[in-house]
Parts: structure tokens; C-alpha cells; sequence
């Protein structure tokens, strides 16, 4: 997965190279980057950074990594805050452009940033996301790495947009739903039974008032039944009635038989199995044959190669649930061809999982970027893409 968001401290990640959001001369402050050279070692560290001098805002430079899991620290200066009309946005997206640059020509596989300039600069993290997310996108579309986005704080991590707004809506009001049909679902059915439509809940404490639950239905289904008879029974009054036999005499009626229903034709799990329908594979690739598309512009930034090419030279090939999704995300499929194909691979968007929930309404919503997707999915606080089971 070429982007992951996590929430961590940065000091703790293990990537190639870490980037610090550093102070334009070469002394440490606070926040981000204090923690990096009490982690590093802040004698060795100050000493190389020394070497390098003065950083421009947002310029990038690299030293040795010495106590992090890491190979490379690069120094990035961000902007600070004053209203936004001092170029700080195209500061910051330099920050990030160059931090990437610099470790692509290091030959780093991974990097992890923070969110660069939200802390002590000021700047507000809604929009110092967009721009993370945008300069990292522009990045992946050309190069293969793996980006790390770490979070310290979830306060920290604030998403805005009416796309986010309405997958927020559809996630929140589904995933309630189903959890209200789950704790109220079995006292439900014990009183009103399965023919009884839902009607809306009253709620005393919220959810696991299960026994408050079961007496205010018993206490509702009894006028509700008591309705019920009397509307059966002033229906009955004005039905037609057929005139009544004689004492010990059956009628007419009574000797009428029944219909009988017809008989179900029996199906046979042979004639299912002489005509099954395509792969996953199969329908995969008639999808992409389709559209005239090529595997790499199928599967970049979506799955590896590998995994890609196992599932092109095997038709029977059962790919995990992330990658039978991502490669959905990859066509841009809509809902019900999704939930078609990945049901070909045997897995499903289940109504009752809040991950599979947030995917469907980025689908629903035409969201089909892992960047995006992965950030929602992590302010939901739900798993990123590849870890959904």
C-alpha cells in the first residue's frame, strides 16, 4: 500500500527516512521537533544539522537518522501562519514536494511525515491536510514509495468537505440504524413479531437498556393488539356470510377441496454446477478489456505487481477482500458493480461493519482515491484499506 495513516509518535515509526519539521536555523524547538532529537540524540544530531546551516522555508535537507528507525532525517522548514495571504499554502506543499524529492534521490522505499506546520506555526490542520494529501497524491501518481502519514493527537486530524460531510451522514445514520436493529431486533420480534414494520425508538439512557427496551414494547404492543382485535372485529361484521347448514350437516363449502400448490421443481446441484457463472478473475479482466485499459494503469497505487500477476494467470485466483476492493476503487466501479465483483471473490460491503460502510459511501460518492479514502477511514477510526477484513 503505497499510503498509510497511522497514529503514532513519529520518533517510533520505522521508515527510511523521518521528517522533521525543523527550525530554520540550525538549533531545536519545540513539538515535532524537540521529540526527534531527544529520540535521536540531540548532541549528535545538533552537531550534523550545524553542518547544514540555515533552511529556507520550505526547503528540505538531510542528515543521518542516528537513534531512529530510520536511515535519514530530512529537515523541512514550514510556514508560519498569518491568514494565508502571505504564500504559506505554496510554502507547505514545497515542504512536502521537496521532502519526497530528496528521498527518492536518497533511494528511500518509505518516509514518514507529520503533519508539517499545525503545531507551534499555527497552521489549520483542515487545510494543512489538504495540501499533505494533494502533494503526496501528485507524488504516488509518478513514483513508487511507501508514504506515512502519523498523527500524534486524533485532535490533530480534522477532515472538511462536503464529500467527507455526506459519506459522515451516510456512515453515521446507517451505522446507527444497524446498531438500533441489533439491540432492539430480538425483544421486537417477541412481542410484535416479524409482519409489525419498524417504528421509530424512544431511548431513556441510549443503547443496552435492553429490559426498559422489552417494557415499554410490552407496554405499547397491548393497545396496539386490543386496536387490532377491534378493528378485526368490526371488519367481520360486515362481511357476507354464507348461509349456515344444518345441525350435524356439512355445506358445500366444507366438501370444496383446497387448492393444492403446485409442486416446486426440484434443482439440481449438477445442473448448477454445468453453468457457473465467471471468475473473479474472468470478470475482472473483461472489465478491463472493456474499458481498453492496461495492468499498470489498472493496478498502480491500487495492489503490487505480484499481486496483480497472480491474479491475471489464474483464473481461480481468491484475492483478499482489500484487494478485490481496491481493484473496484481502480475501475471506478459504482456500488452494485462492486458488490458484484468482490461477491465473485466470496466477500461482501456488510451493512453492520462501519469500514465497509465508510468504502460504500466513498463509492456512493464517487471517492475512489486510497489517499482519501484511508484519511476517512482513519477519522472514522476504522482500519486503512489494506488492514479491512
Amino acid at each position: 500500500m503505497p499510503f498509510q495513516i497511522i497514529r503514532n509518535d513519529i520518533t517510533k515509526v520505522n521508515a527510511d527516512a523521518i521528517v522533521n519539521t525543523a527550525n530554520p536555523k540550525p538549533v531545536f524547538g519545540g513539538g515535532t521537533d524537540s521529540a526527534i532529537y531527544e529520540a535521536a540524540g540531540k548532541e549528535q544530531l545538533l552537531s550534523e544539522r550545524k553542518k547544514i546551516g540555515d533552511i529556507a522555508r520550505g526547503e528540505a535537507r538531510a542528515t543521518a537518522a542516528f537513534g531512529l528507525n530510520a536511515n535519514y532525517i530530512i529537515h523541512t522548514v514550514g510556514p508560519v501562519w498569518e491568514g494565508g495571504d502571505k504564500g504559506e499554502f505554496d510554502i507547505l506543499k514545497r515542504c512536502y514536494e521537496n521532502s519526497l524529492a530528496l528521498a527518492r534521490e536518497l533511494g528511500c522505499a518509505s518516509i514518514a511525515f507529520p503533519l508539517i506546520a499545525t503545531g507551534v506555526y499555527g497552521f489549520p490542520k483542515d487545510k494543512a491536510l489538504q495540501i499533505a494529501m494533494s502533494a503526496i497524491q501528485a507524488f504516488l501518481l509518478e513514483h513508487d514509495m511507501t508514504v506515512i502519514l502519523v498523527v500524534f493527537d486524533k485532535k490533530a486530524f480534522e477532515l472538511s468537505g462536503k464529500v467527507v460531510d455526506n459519506i459522515r451522514e451516510y456512515v453515521d445514520s446507517n451505522y446507527v440504524a444497524a446498531a438500533k436493529r441489533r439491540e432492539y431486533e430480538e425483544p421486537r420480534n417477541r412481542f410484535y413479531g416479524n409482519s409489525i414494520p419498524d417504528r421509530p425508538v424512544a431511548f431513556s439512557a441510549g443503547f443496552g437498556h435492553r429490559r426498559e427496551r422489552e417494557e415499554i414494547d410490552a407496554a405499547e404492543s397491548l393497545p396496539l393488539m386490543e386496536s387490532c382485535i377491534e378493528e378485526c372485529v368490526e371488519a367481520e361484521e360486515h362481511l357476507p356470510r354464507a348461509p349456515r347448514a344444518a345441525s350435524g350437516a356439512s355445506s358445500k363449502a366444507d366438501k370444496v377441496a383446497s387448492p393444492k400448490a403446485a409442486p416446486k421443481k426440484k434443482i439440481k446441484i449438477d445442473d448448477l454446477l454445468a453453468s457457473p457463472d465467471k471468475t473473479f478473475q474472468e470478470k475482472l479482466f473483461e472489465i478491463i478489456d472493456a474499458r481498453g485499459l492496461t495492468g499498470p494503469q489498472v493496478y498502480k497505487n491500487y495492489v503490487t505487481k505480484q499481486v496483480f500477476s497472480k491474479i491475471q494467470s489464474d483464473k481461480d485466483y481468491h484475492p483478499n477482500k482489500y484487494t478485490a476492493i481496491a481493484l473496484c476503487l481502480s475501475l471506478h466501479l459504482d456500488i452494485d458493480q462492486t458488490q458484484d465483483l468482490i461477491g465473485r471473490a466470496g466477500w461482501t460491503l456488510s451493512p453492520s461493519s462501519k469500514a465497509d460502510l465508510v468504502v460504500k459511501g466513498c463509492i456512493l460518492n464517487q471517492e475512489y482515491n486510497v489517499v482519501n479514502i484511508n484519511c476517512i477511514l482513519f477519522d472514522f477510526d476504522c482500519p486503512e484499506l489494506e488492514r479491512i477484513k
